[in-house]
């Protein structure tokens, strides 16, 4: 059974081409803050790497971020042509020789078989190797989204889904199991932008290729009419009293190890040669 086609890959590729290379993408900026500061913490040495993103700012090149380097024998970057989920590694390397960290940055919140790819991903690791990603949390634009049903409710007199949905926390670690992962962990960090007005964040979402990305969008026009109620709602809900508006930015990390035999195992049901009772009395 094929999983639902809820986001339309093509037209995300067309806006981001059309955008073109953006020297100021701040949330790149923050990805790869975090990125390297994740990285920093292990100790091991990664021979070959792969980089999956959707647009080029997204990528790190052989292993540098903007700030700090990250050193790799050998890396490779993947951009999506048509569907990344569809991924197929090969053709992108010189051999089919599996890599010992993958990275996907900011792609995941808009693959529609996300079970599928992260399990792809998995088939192209080397036994323990690593995967770490990141993407648009559930949170993400939820002040958006709240004033656009609310004014859609108003003036059109039905709800239309114009923000997309994101991934949410508690299904991550489960994604990660699911696709067949060892040691899965998954985590938030949040970020609160603010803006002069909220056309201003709505001007930033277009520049970064990021309105609607759904296959389905709503038929008419947006009127006059539909904006100015959601721009009075943002104002009248959410305006700090500095006059700004806040957008809130969730990002979700994920990072998970391909099964190996040398990695810590979960120790079978009923083996505890402690009671929980017993403990619990104890402190009493």
């Amino acid at each position: 059974m094929q999983p639902p086609v809820i986001f339309n890959r093509s037209r995300i590729q067309t806006r981001l081409k059309r955008r073109g290379f953006a020297d100021d993408h701040f949330i790149a900026e923050l990805v790869h803050g975090e990125l390297q500061s994740r990285l920093a913490t292990i100790t091991r040495k990664f021979e070959k790497a792969l980089f999956v993103a959707p647009s080029q700012e997204y990528l790190l090149d052989k292993g540098h971020t903007a700030s700090d380097p990250i050193q790799f024998e050998t890396a490779t970057t993947l951009l999506p042509a048509k569907d990344i989920q569809h991924l197929n590694v090969e053709q992108f390397t010189p051999s089919a020789d599996r890599y010992d960290l993958i990275i996907s940055l900011m792609d995941l919140q808009t693959i529609n078989d996300v079970p599928g790819f992260l399990s792809q991903i998995r088939n192209h690791l080397k036994p323990d190797g690593l995967f770490m990603g990141a993407a648009l949390g559930g949170e993400t634009l939820k002040e958006l989204r709240a004033v656009w049903l609310k004014a859609d409710e108003e003036v059109s007199g039905g709800a239309f889904l114009r923000v997309a949905p994101f991934i949410d926390i508690r299904d991550a670690g489960a994604l990660l199991q699911r696709a067949g992962f060892a040691l899965p962990v998954a985590d938030l960090e949040h970020h609160t932008v603010r803006y002069e007005h909220p056309l201003a964040l709505m001007s930033e979402l277009r520049a970064f290729g990021a309105t609607n990305p759904m296959i389905e969008v709503p038929q008419k026009a947006t009127t006059r009419k539909l904006l100015g109620k959601v721009i009075g709602h943002y104002i009248e809900d959410h305006q700090n009293d500095d006059g700004r508006v806040p957008a809130t930015l969730e990002f979700i990390w994920l990072s998970a190890w391909a099964p190996h035999e040398s990695q810590q195992k979960p120790l079978a049901p009923g083996s505890a040669k402690v009671s929980l009772k017993d403990v619990l009395e104890k402190d009493k």
